[in-house]
C-alpha cells in the first residue's frame, strides 16, 4: 500500500502524538501526516493538500465543533470524498447517529484500541485503492 496523507483534527497535542505513532505506518513520515487544532486551521490545510486521503475527526474542538466541521466537508466539492473518521470521547448513540449522518465514514470512540484504528485506516485505504 502507498503512502498516504492523513489530517489530524483534534485539539490535544497529545492525541496528536499518539495518531502519529499509531498512523505512522499508512504514511510516508515526510509530511504525510498533517495536524490541525481546530476547524479553521483544519480547513487552510485541506486547501493546500488536496491529496490528502483521510480525516482523523474529533468532535470537541474551538470555535466550531467536528460535527459541523464535517458538515461543512461534505458540501465542499473539494473535499467531500475524503473519508473521515469521527474519533471522540461522545459514544451516546445521539451523537454517534449526528456524526455518520452528517457523512463520517466510521464512528471509533475513545478510549479505543489502537489496532482497531490501524484495522479500520487500512480497510479504509484498500476500499479506496480497490474502487480507484
Amino acid at each position: 500500500m502507498k503512502a498516504q496523507k492523513i489530517l489530524i483534527v483534534e485539539d490535544s497535542i497529545l492525541l496528536h502524538r499518539m495518531y502519529q505513532l499509531i498512523l505512522y505506518p499508512f504514511t510516508d513520515g515526510n509530511g504525510g501526516m498533517l495536524h490541525a487544532y481546530d476547524a479553521a486551521q483544519a480547513f487552510e490545510i485541506l486547501e493546500k493538500n488536496t491529496d490528502t486521503a483521510l480525516i482523523i475527526l474529533d468532535t470537541t474542538l474551538p470555535q466550531m465543533n467536528g460535527f459541523e466541521f464535517l458538515r461543512r466537508c461534505k458540501q465542499k466539492s473539494s473535499v467531500r470524498d475524503i473519508p473521515v473518521v469521527v474519533v471522540t470521547t461522545e459514544g451516546k448513540e445521539e451523537h454517534i447517529q449526528e456524526g455518520l449522518q452528517a457523512g463520517a465514514y466510521a464512528y471509533v470512540t475513545k478510549p479505543f484500541q489502537p489496532t482497531r484504528l490501524q484495522d479500520l485506516v487500512c480497510t479504509i485505504f484498500q476500499l479506496r485503492e480497490a474502487h480507484g
